[in-house]
């Protein structure tokens, strides 16, 4: 009976709401299924959106994963589109290091991460990239912008540094001499300074004492009758 009801009620091929059953079944297939398998895949997987590295230096971009993954293997792919990405490095689901053209990945697999590096960063390594992990039923990845700044303006910034330093070390060199210099006026310069000042005082003192005013003419004195003394009648 229930088959009967059914064969009774289905629509013909022909008609429109048929058609357009079939056309939401293929859009599920085909659009709506790898979206949401994309959006869980970006859920386990995760990692920075953008990184920045130095002409002819290296830049470590590190991915986190969910717990489950640890023996699938993971690799770093280039390209803005996923679809075409090329591979440049993967590692063989085992934690050793495997390494490509100036880029090597080695993945922590008690710590649910991998990490890639890339080396002798040029500029044209500037582009957009993927960490990924290989899955059967659909790969996850999550995507990464790389910018590689000219070696200009790394020695810029490197020159300002150095001149940042030389300009401290310089202000900390002076504080050593500035203490010198005060220990040097506390217990040389100005015991000196006092004791000239004092001897002045002295010399004036000495000069103002009456008793100093009046020893040189009584030798005056003593001297000139000593000569008459002593002088031929």
């Amino acid at each position: 009976m229930f088959l009967v009801l059914c064969c009774g009620c289905r629509p013909p091929l022909g008609s429109a709401s048929f058609l357009l059953g079939r056309a939401h079944f293929l859009l599920l297939v085909f659009l709506k299924v790898p979206v949401l398998l994309g959006m869980l895949g970006c859920l386990s997987l995760r990692g920075p959106v953008s990184v920045c590295g130095r002409e002819w230096e290296s830049v470590s971009v590190q991915c986190h994963y969910d717990s489950g993954w640890e023996t699938h293997k993971k690799w770093w792919c280039r390209g803005a589109q996923w679809a075409s990405c090329q591979i440049l490095v993967q590692t063989q689901g085992s934690e050793r290091e495997e390494s490509g053209a100036r880029v090597s990945i080695t993945d922590d697999q008690r710590n649910h991460s991998f990490t890639v590096t890339m080396q002798e960063l040029r500029q044209e390594d500037t582009d957009t990239y993927w960490c990924a992990i290989e899955n059967p039923g659909a790969n996850l990845r999550t995507q990464i912008k790389v910018t590689v700044a000219p070696r200009e303006a790394a020695l810029t910034v490197v020159g300002s540094q150095v001149s940042r330093t030389t300009t401290s070390r310089l202000a900390a060199s002076s504080r050593p001499h500035s203490r010198t210099h005060y220990v040097l006026l506390v217990f040389l310069k100005v015991p000196f300074l006092l004791g000239l000042v004092g001897a002045v005082l002295w010399l004036e003192e000495r000069q103002r004492d009456p008793a100093a005013q009046w020893e040189e003419p009584i030798y005056a004195n003593l001297s000139s009758e000593l000569l008459t003394k002593d002088a031929p009648v």
